[in-house]
């Protein structure tokens, strides 16, 4: 969906005048159809652990997460970006979700809605929410309420 990275090449662009901004993707499974879900989780897993670091605030995009709206949202972020000293790690699952060793390594879990969206689609619609929430709290004109 050649629209969608295109949106979240606009947000991207947009936050890093704000914060230092990147994006990893862990490269998707080969040779997957033998595996269940619980296999593809604990690969996928790994995949993400291993690109974290342990003084890491790490987010899971998760539909069991907490709801926020966006001024909500907004000072969460500029209560934990206060407290300093921590890079703050968003991460969206795959498919199937997360292992219970992401899980366990979060450490908190936000929830963009109750609908389930793609993960392509969710980087962008969370780069949108990211974007908004500075606005929110630089006190641009981005957000209405």
């Amino acid at each position: 969906m050649k629209w969608v990275c295109e949106g979240l090449g606009v947000y991207a662009s947009r936050l890093k005048h704000y914060i230092p901004f990147d994006i990893l993707e862990i490269p998707e499974l080969k040779n997957v159809s033998a595996l269940s879900r619980e296999q593809i989780k604990v690969r996928e897993g790994e995949l993400i652990l291993k690109n974290l670091k342990p003084s890491d605030d790490v987010m899971l995009l998760d539909e069991h997460g907490r709801e926020f709206r966006s001024v909500e949202f907004a000072k969460v972020l500029e209560d934990k970006i206060s407290r300093g000293g921590k890079d703050l790690v968003f991460v969206i699952g795959g498919a199937y979700g997360f292992s219970d060793a992401v899980y366990q390594r979060a450490d908190g879990k936000l929830s963009l809605s109750k609908m389930t969206y793609s993960h392509q689609l969710v980087r962008t619609i969370f780069a949108e929410q990211l974007y908004r929430a500075f606005t929110i709290m630089k006190g641009e004109p981005y957000h209405h309420e």
